[in-house]
């Protein structure tokens, strides 16, 4: 399976025209959140991704909420908001977390977790999904701009316990487009501009 990945579109709806041309090259679009800015315009970028004609399996960013982006995708076939939750399509699991986590000093526009808050909604992911989380896992595709690793210590431990075969994330604007690894598992920081990449439905790993 074929998945067009992407975080952080921030209303900019000249690269969602971008993503949505390229949409014919794979089966799922994944996005990792951050549709909006500042909890604004959010249908911008969706109403454009929405002529993909392809399933679509999204988080919340910490500029939209997960209440807000489902409200926005009210009656779209085939396009699954999930926090806490997964979906299967063409036999691979998907699972996601939305939100900033740990919680962000941007004050109280901003959707955030904690730690343990993320760490609980974390536990029902199956192993070996394609997990889809705004923030990155710390120590990996999290450093900003500055130098400094931002990511989730809950996201990290639970690719250690579930063994995706690979996250999406973003959140992190100063490592979008950077790839990693923590054992078996690919470790994605999307960004606007895209990546294809193909993953096994036998979630044996990324091909």
């Amino acid at each position: 399976m074929k998945l067009l990945v992407f975080s952080d579109l921030h209303c900019d709806v000249a690269a969602a025209r971008r993503l949505t041309a390229r949409a014919s090259e794979v089966d799922v679009l994944v996005g990792a959140g951050d549709f909006a800015s500042v909890r604004k315009n959010l249908s911008a970028c969706l109403d454009v991704l929405r002529a993909s004609g392809r399933p679509m399996v999204f988080v919340a960013g910490n500029n939209e909420t997960t209440d807000e982006l489902r409200k926005a995708c009210e009656g779209w076939p085939d396009t699954h908001v999930l926090h806490g939750s997964g979906v299967t399509i063409g036999a691979v699991p998907f699972f996601g977390l939305g939100g900033g986590v740990p919680v962000t000093p941007f004050g109280s526009w901003s959707y955030d977790l904690t730690e343990p808050e993320a760490e609980g909604l974390l536990k029902p992911c199956p192993t070996g999904a394609v997990l889809v989380s705004h923030s990155p896992p710390f120590g990996y595709c999290d450093k900003s701009s500055r130098g400094d690793g931002l990511g989730s210590r809950a996201v990290l431990n639970a690719i250690k316990q579930y063994q995706p075969q690979l996250v999406v994330c973003g959140h992190i604007h100063g490592s979008a487009g950077s790839i990693a690894k923590v054992n078996d598992t690919t470790i994605i920081n999307a960004g606007p501009s895209g990546r294809v990449i193909e993953v096994s439905p036998s979630c044996n790993g990324v091909l």
